[in-house]
C-alpha cells in the first residue's frame, strides 16, 4: 500500500522516470505477466501499460520512449506532429542490409465500464491474467497497439550478437482519432523502404491491405418546450452490457449498437407520451457503443406502461442478438433534475434520424472471401451547449467510391430531417500488392518455421500503412501481430499463447531481412 501511494505521488509530479525503473512496481499490476515468456517483451509492455497514453495526449510515453533511446545510446529524431523515429545499426552481419523500419502506434483507445473509476490522464492500466489471456480490469489494456511498441522495442533492446538488420523503430502518435500522426509524417523522417507494421490483430494472419475510412460530424438543433405538472417526473433509462469493439475488426459479427437500440425503446416511448431531455451514447469514433443512456420526462401514473414498454423490447433485443448479446442491461431510475424537454416533433426527428442511420455491414467484398468492404458506425451522440446534439459516424469501405457515396447518403438523410452533417478528411486505403518481395521472404520464414504457409489477407480496419504509403515512396508493406480481441472496448485482452510465437517469427523474420544487403533488391 505505501509502496503504491509512492508511486501515485510520484505520477502526479511528473516524475516518471523514477516510476518507470522501480523494481517491484509489476506488484500493482497483480503479477499478470509472471513467468510470461519472451519476458523482455512482457516487461516493456507492463512499463507502457503503467503510463497514460491518450490520443492527442502521449507526452509522457514520448518522454519514456526518449529515455529509453538515451539509455541505450541510440539516436532517434522527431517530426512536428510528434512522430518519433529511433535507429539502431545492423549487428552481427547485418551491418550493411537494407533498413528495416518497424512501425506501431504509441496511443490508446480511452474506454471504460460506466461503473469503473479510472482516469486516463493519471492512472495506470492495471493487467489481470485469465488463463490464455491478459486483460485489464474495467478499461481497455492498450494492447492495441502496446504490444507492437513493446516489440519494437525488444528489437532495439536485442544483444549485439543478434543477427538484425538496420532498423529505424517508427513510432506514430494519435492513430486512434483518425491516423493524424501518420498523415502529418514527413516523409524524409525516415529512410528505409521496407516496413513492417505491428498493428495487425490476428496472429497466423499477415495483412497486405486495408480499407480507407473517414467521420461524419452531424448536428441536430432541436426546439424546447417547458412543463411545470406536478404529477410529472424525470427518470434515466440506462442500456448497458454490451459488447461493443472496434468498429473494423468486429463490425462483421453483428454486434448492437447501443445507441441504435435505445433509439427504438425511446421512439416506442414517444408514441405513448413520454418527452425526452437527453441522450448520450458512446465515445470513441472507431468503437461500437456498449452503453447509452437518456433522460425521460413522463406522467408517473404511466410508469407502469413504460416499465412494460421496456421490458418488451428488452426481450426482442435478446431474441434478436441472442448469445452475441447475452449481458444487455436496462434499467429506469428515478433522478432529481430540472431539464429542458425536446418538443415532440423535435425528439421524433432525432430518434428517426438515429434509427435511419446506417449501422453496421453495408456490402461485402466480392474479391476477398469474408472481408467486409463496406460499413458504418454509429459512433456516438452527445448534448452541446443546451441546444443542439452532436452525433459522429465512422464509415469503411476499400474502394474509395462507395465510400463517398455512403457518406453523400449520410448528408442527405441529414438534410431530409433537419440536420446538418460535416465531413472530416478520409484516409486512403492500403492496396494489396502480392507480388510484395517482403511477403514473399515473410511467407518463406514462416513455412520453415510452422511448415504451413500463413493466411494472407485484407482487414476492414484502417492501418497506418495506406497513408505511409502515399507519404513515403517506393514503400513495401507487410503488417502482423497476435491475436487481440475485443480492442477499442473494455473487454479487450491479447492472447498470450500467440505473443511468442509471433515474437520467434519476427526475430527469425529480421535475421533474414539481414542478409539482403543495401546494393541487392529488397
Amino acid at each position: 500500500t505505501h509502496l503504491y501511494n509512492l508511486v501515485s505521488i510520484v505520477i502526479q509530479i511528473g516524475n516518471y522516470y523514477s516510476v518507470y525503473h522501480l523494481q517491484g512496481f509489476g506488484a500493482i499490476m497483480e503479477n499478470a505477466i509472471d513467468g510470461l515468456e519472451p519476458k523482455l517483451l512482457w516487461s516493456i509492455f507492463q512499463q507502457i501499460c503503467e503510463i497514460p497514453r491518450p490520443s492527442k495526449h502521449e507526452e509522457k510515453i514520448l518522454r519514456y520512449l526518449k529515455d529509453f533511446a538515451s539509455e541505450r545510446n541510440l539516436k532517434y529524431k522527431q517530426d512536428s506532429v510528434g512522430n518519433l523515429v529511433i535507429s539502431r545499426p545492423g549487428t552481427n552481419g547485418g551491418e550493411n542490409a537494407k533498413i528495416v523500419v518497424i512501425q506501431s502506434h504509441i496511443d490508446m483507445v480511452c474506454e471504460k465500464n460506466s461503473d469503473k473509476v479510472h482516469d486516463f490522464f493519471k492512472d495506470p492500466i492495471t493487467m489481470l491474467r485469465n488463463g490464455d489471456w491478459i486483460t485489464a480490469d474495467g478499461t481497455t489494456l492498450g494492447s492495441d497497439n502496446g504490444i507492437g511498441v513493446a516489440a519494437g522495442l525488444a528489437l532495439m533492446d536485442q544483444p549485439i550478437s543478434t543477427p538484425l538488420p538496420p532498423i529505424e523503430l517508427l513510432l506514430t502518435v494519435d492513430e486512434e482519432t483518425g491516423l493524424t500522426g501518420a498523415f502529418g509524417l514527413e516523409g524524409d523522417l525516415i529512410e528505409g523502404r521496407t516496413l513492417l507494421n505491428l498493428d495487425s490483430e490476428d496472429w497466423e494472419e499477415f495483412y497486405v491491405g486495408c480499407a480507407g475510412g473517414g467521420g461524419n460530424d452531424i448536428e441536430f438543433i432541436f426546439d424546447t418546450t417547458n412543463s411545470e405538472n406536478t404529477n410529472y417526473g424525470f427518470y434515466k433509462i440506462a442500456l448497458t452490457g454490451l459488447r461493443g469493439g472496434h468498429s473494423g475488426v468486429d463490425i462483421h459479427e453483428g454486434r448492437a449498437n447501443a445507441i441504435q437500440l435505445l433509439a427504438r425503446i425511446l421512439r416506442k416511448l414517444i408514441q405513448s407520451g413520454v418527452s425526452i431531455c437527453s441522450i448520450e451514447g458512446g465515445d470513441m469514433h472507431n468503437a461500437i457503443p456498449r452503453e447509452s443512456f437518456s433522460t425521460l420526462y413522463f406522467d408517473k401514473n404511466n410508469r407502469e406502461i413504460v416499465d412494460q414498454i421496456i421490458q418488451g423490447m428488452g426481450d426482442l433485443f435478446k431474441q434478436e442478438f441472442g448469445s452475441i448479446e447475452d449481458s444487455i442491461k436496462i434499467s429506469l431510475d428515478s433522478i432529481n433534475t430540472s431539464e429542458n424537454i425536446l418538443t415532440n416533433d423535435s425528439a421524433m426527428k432525432l430518434i428517426t434520424l438515429l434509427n435511419l442511420l446506417p449501422h453496421g455491414v453495408i456490402k461485402m467484398s466480392h474479391e476477398v472471401p469474408g472481408l467486409v468492404e463496406t460499413s458504418n458506425n454509429i459512433a456516438s451522440i452527445r448534448m452541446a451547449d443546451g441546444s443542439k446534439f452532436e452525433i459522429h459516424c465512422s464509415t469503411r469501405s476499400s474502394i474509395k467510391g462507395s465510400l463517398d457515396g455512403i457518406r453523400q447518403n449520410i448528408t442527405e438523410l441529414c438534410d431530409a430531417y433537419g440536420a446538418t452533417c460535416k465531413h472530416d478528411e478520409a484516409y486512403p486505403g492500403w492496396k494489396p500488392d502480392l507480388d510484395s518481395e517482403v511477403l514473399k521472404i515473410a511467407k518463406n520464414v514462416y513455412k520453415k518455421m510452422y511448415r504451413e504457409f500463413p493466411e494472407i489477407s485484407a482487414i476492414h480496419a484502417g492501418l497506418e500503412c495506406g497513408v505511409i504509403g502515399e507519404k513515403v515512396e517506393g514503400m513495401d508493406m507487410l503488417s502482423f501481430g497476435p491475436t487481440i480481441k475485443n480492442p477499442h472496448s473494455p473487454d479487450e485482452c491479447v492472447q498470450i499463447s500467440t505473443v511468442g510465437p509471433f515474437w520467434d517469427f519476427l526475430l527469425k523474420l529480421m535475421e533474414e531481412l539481414s542478409k539482403n544487403s543495401a546494393s541487392a533488391g529488397i
